[in-house]
């Protein structure tokens, strides 16, 4: 089946096995893998790719489920051409691919403050723009001047950020085209003080957070004016099992693979505790992380 796709400079796998990319480490393979070597390749690839072969983008697979049986079509997963930084005066461009920390770090040691929040957010950039992620105070929003996708017939286009229609976790991008670029505004600032709040959002993030567990982000979206996880703990929900997915005892905004969990398990723990938050204040929660692929 490989001959039958576009050729690429970068690399094109059959059945590549998902789940060691992912933090929560389930699911099953992509059908197809593709890791271009930078935009043009991809530019290309996806111009001459049928356009009824279903399109998929991963990026460090953070908040992410991919279910059991896997995902149907081609999954783009950008890789070195796509990590550069690149400091301004008064801000960073950075490639879809560089983790969000990273960028935070560039700024924090060209004395640039503003983005000292993206410290705390455990994915890439390329992600933070789709799901407009945010924390500590900060989102990409407040930040995000213009990115630039590659569309699925091709085409590479600059989008401005009043394009995007960024609101709560959540943007208008278009769920087949790939963001391989953005700028991010920043403001000069204190090195000192730049780099001690990044220190207090590491140390705070550990203290409240499993981050050395096999976990994702935030699995639910915060209602306006409440907080997810005090309604799953009012739920009765922390520390909740499903086979060897559980709800942290730590944050119970967070699942956790206790090793052995399959994506059936953390999926059908997320839905028995949006049931019950359901029935006990009658809220309906809404998935943060992103569940994609065919279940077994």
């Amino acid at each position: 089946m490989l001959n039958a796709l576009p050729a690429t400079q970068g690399r094109l796998k059959e059945g590549e096995p998902l789940a060691p990319m992912t933090w929560f480490r389930v699911g099953g393979p992509a059908e197809f893998m593709l890791r271009p070597a930078n935009v043009e390749d991809l530019c290309d690839f996806l111009s001459q790719l049928p356009l009824e072969m279903p399109v998929m983008v991963i990026g460090a697979a953070s908040n992410l489920i991919v279910r059991d049986g896997g995902i149907n079509g081609v999954v783009i997963k950008l890789a070195r051409g796509f990590g550069a930084v690149e400091v301004e005066a008064d801000g960073i461009i950075a490639g879809a691919a560089a983790l969000d920390v990273t960028v935070s770090e560039y700024a924090a040691a060209a004395g640039l403050g503003g983005l000292e929040f993206l410290s705390g957010i455990p994915g890439t950039i390329g992600g933070a723009v789709v799901m407009n992620a945010g924390a500590y105070g900060g989102d990409m929003a407040s930040v995000l001047d213009w990115v630039d996708i590659v569309t699925r017939d091709g085409e590479l286009k600059r989008l401005s950020v009043q394009e995007l229609g960024l609101s709560y976790r959540h943007s208008n991008l278009p769920s087949d085209a790939v963001v391989v670029a953005v700028r991010l505004r920043a403001q000069p600032g204190e090195p000192v003080l730049i780099a001690t709040k990044m220190n207090e959002i590491k140390l705070k993030r550990e203290a409240t957070q499993p981050v050395r567990a096999r976990t994702g982000g935030s699995t639910f979206a915060n209602p306006e004016g409440q907080k997810a996880w005090r309604l799953v703990d009012e739920a009765g929900c922390r520390g909740l099992r499903l086979g060897e997915a559980q709800v942290s005892e730590l944050h119970c905004n967070f699942l956790l693979n206790l090793g052995g969990a399959t994506a059936a398990d953390l999926e059908g723990l997320g839905e028995e505790v949006r049931r019950r938050v359901k029935q006990k204040s009658g809220v309906s929660l809404r998935w943060e992380i992103k569940r994609i692929g065919v279940p077994i």
